[in-house]
């Protein structure tokens, strides 16, 4: 008989558990309780079945053979009631979903690996393969030895704990505002597949849980469908607050999909401004350039300088796709001219931009069919184009990624 260095949750799950003086049996194992607030998560608890919780510390582990046997030197009760960060692997994790946050994407669980060293039990992977399925059913050491002769072998795979965040709510679960904390750190595309992969409730929780600015930026990655779903999940002023955080042709976007009665209710909700600016974008026909139109880009003046312009920018901290070009307007909003990124670059800080603007630029009118749209981002092979009325007043513009994807969702 030996110390168990490492073992599966699935092999001692209905193990029983002898008193080590009287090696009587008090109880078969059900579950195990770890605590997350170590750097790996921690088993504090093990679980009898008909409800009996004891303290880990009483339990000595050994192995005899391919068995583990368990040992209690004292029957010392444990309350795991209401702890924030404790988590039970068998009923909180086997079979559950969760994250890969090195595959970007969502697994389930099917079984747990644990290991024991001086300082105690930890949870260390998550077997999300073939062969902990088969662990699981009994028949896995079988079936290896039946494929050895063949070369064989049966798909493992283990992802290591810190790559792994659990999505399940509920009262043995962990607090979602912590659960959310991994996942939050990936790309707002990766994170939107991922919700997207969810069951519709731990969808809801997942996305509730974000903060409003990573909200805002997952919900742009989203599918329109599933843009509705999360919005309708929200409270009114939560999905205001998150809705205002996104551009506003995005938001007019999602609005018109969703039923009318909600729409106002949001658009009365949110700042009175961005309320205005949707409002009018969705009042644009479908299959016109104002329908894609953003109304976020950056403006100067042709006084100010490229230094000026720089400060303006530091300022703004504009998102990267609105700033292809700087727009150069009069006192009235007349467009007279672009500055390309590129131009402010190469430009000493002291030129104006009326020296280096460019007057020679390319325009469409709001109430313009796409493919005129597209016929001059084609044509002139433009990342961005300025959208203006019938007085080339700047009303706003559309980049080529909007375009992209409008054509590729219509397809």
């Amino acid at each position: 008989m030996y110390l168990a260095s490492k073992f599966y949750l699935s092999r001692i799950l209905g193990r029983p558990v002898y008193m080590a003086r009287e090696n009587r049996v008090v109880g078969r194992i059900s579950d195990l309780y770890v605590d997350t607030g170590f750097d790996r998560p921690k088993v504090v608890a093990l679980k009898l079945r008909g409800g009996v919780t004891l303290d880990i510390s009483s339990i000595d582990i050994v192995k005899d053979g391919p068995q583990y046997a368990f040992f209690c030197n004292s029957l010392r009760d444990k309350d795991v009631t209401g702890a924030d960060k404790v988590l039970s692997l068998a009923e909180t994790m086997l079979d559950k979903q969760i994250v890969d946050l090195d595959g970007h994407k969502v697994v389930r669980v099917n079984d747990l690996r644990l290991a024991v060293v001086s300082t105690g039990i930890f949870l260390i992977a998550v077997d999300v393969g073939l062969e902990g399925l088969l662990r699981r059913l009994g028949v896995a050491k079988q079936l290896k030895a039946l494929l050895k002769p063949l070369h064989k072998s049966i798909p493992s795979r283990l992802i290591l704990w810190d790559d792994v965040q659990t999505v399940e709510a509920g009262d043995n679960g962990l607090k979602l505002a912590a659960q959310a904390e991994k996942i939050s750190m990936l790309h707002p595309s990766d994170v939107a597949d991922i919700i997207e992969d969810l069951d519709k409730d731990t969808q809801a929780s997942v996305f509730a849980a974000l903060d409003e600015e990573k909200a805002a930026d997952v919900l742009e990655e989203m599918e329109p469908e599933a843009q509705a779903n999360m919005i309708d999940s929200l409270s009114i002023a939560k999905a205001a607050d998150v809705l205002e955080k996104m551009p506003s042709d995005e938001v007019a976007d999602i609005l018109d999909v969703l039923d009318e009665h909600v729409v106002e209710e949001l658009l009365t909700a949110m700042d009175k401004e961005t309320s205005e600016e949707v409002r009018e974008l969705m009042e644009y026909p479908e299959n016109t350039v104002g329908s894609l139109m953003s109304t976020d880009f950056i403006t100067v003046n042709e006084d100010m300088t490229v230094s000026d312009a720089f400060k303006l920018l530091q300022k703004e901290k504009p998102e990267m796709d609105t700033v292809f070009y700087l727009y150069v307007v009069s006192e009235s909003g007349r467009l007279t001219g672009t500055v390309s990124l590129r131009d402010l670059a190469v430009a000493d800080p002291a030129d104006k931009l009326e020296d280096i603007m460019d007057e020679d630029y390319q325009t469409v009118h709001d109430d313009d069919i796409l493919s005129d749209l597209t016929d001059v981002i084609s044509k002139y092979n433009l990342p961005a184009v300025a959208v203006v009325d019938d007085d080339r007043v700047l009303l706003g513009t559309v980049i080529v990624s909007d375009v992209l994807y409008h054509m590729l969702h219509r397809r």
